[in-house]
């Protein structure tokens, strides 16, 4: 029996993902925003892509574009993205690592597979999200940070694997720095492994992967793709089924105090912000990344 929202006490909302589809076949499932719940926490965008294996000679691209008012994570699973940007950053991001641009006033970037990967064929799986800036940082310089896995904290025990990607939870602080309360982990549990959700932050969200998972107590199961967001302070033990394993992630944190705007890959407190920088680049204001001459054009322009 598959669950559905409603049925149990304490979720309040079951966000199932639209689907984009990229021209090499990668296949992108976007829950955040959706239609009946904007943000979890800073959240307001999280994508989920692949898992896509690219032949010889095909690869991932995305071209350059813009950000204001947010940080973006980009966390990998399996495969490889280079990313660039106008501040002259290169970074080749791997399995386990944490890429963490703070778009602040405004940044430039692009994403793709790297040259030697797209020569032989490779695989791509993993996840963006985007954290809404609180508004006195939501004007600061542009800047990226990167970490390695092994820099990045991980308990293992009783058949779970948890490892803290940002902010704070089950006794461990990511080295990440953040701009508000927050919490981002991958929860990789065992075939019948049982994980229990602390209430350490106000709102909170588990997301399937891969697999399927349940709640202890209770009767069906949650699968691949779902998003559960749950009721600020609610205890729930997630369980693996017997025989098959399952990869979550859980978000959430502090909600921000102002509502914000989004529109494209810009977030703002202020319409009117958002506004200029459709200007902005429109107009060719946005600084270029080195290397690179391609870009994406604004919605309204194509």
């Amino acid at each position: 029996m598959t669950i559905r929202q409603g049925d149990i006490a304490g979720i309040e909302a079951l966000i199932q993902p639209s689907v984009l589809e990229f021209a090499d076949g990668l296949k992108v499932r976007r829950l955040l925003p959706s239609s009946n719940r904007l943000m979890i926490g800073p959240f307001i965008l999280f994508d989920h892509f692949g898992p896509a294996v690219f032949d010889a000679g095909r690869g991932f691209d995305m071209r350059p574009h813009p950000h204001i008012g947010v940080a973006t994570l980009t966390y990998l699973i399996d495969g490889e993205i280079v990313h660039r940007d106008n501040l002259g950053d290169v970074r080749t991001i791997r399995p386990g690592e944490v890429n963490w641009m703070t778009a602040g006033s405004g940044i430039v970037h692009s994403e793709r597979t790297p040259p030697e990967v797209r020569a032989s064929g490779g695989n791509l799986f993993g996840a963006q999200a985007w954290m809404a800036l609180p508004s006195r940082y939501e004007e600061i310089a542009p800047s990226l940070a990167h970490y390695g896995a092994a820099e990045i904290p991980r308990i293992c025990a009783d058949g779970v694997e948890f490892t803290l990607i940002a902010g704070a939870s089950d006794g461990l602080v990511s080295p990440v720095r953040t701009f508000s309360d927050m919490v981002y982990a991958e929860i990789v549990l065992t075939s019948g492994a049982r994980y229990q959700v602390k209430p350490e932050h106000v709102e909170r969200a588990i997301y399937v992967a891969a697999g399927e998972v349940g709640i202890v107590g209770q009767d069906g199961t949650f699968h691949e793709a779902d998003l559960i967001a749950l009721a600020p302070g609610t205890e729930i033990v997630l369980q693996a089924p017997a025989f098959h394993a399952a990869r979550l992630m859980l978000i959430g944190g502090e909600p921000l105090s102002e509502p914000r705007h989004i529109y494209w890959n810009f977030v703002s407190s202020s319409a009117e912000r958002i506004v200029q920088a459709k200007m902005d680049w429109r107009e060719g204001r946005f600084p270029g990344v080195p290397g690179e001459r391609e870009f994406i054009p604004l919605p309204d322009d194509t």
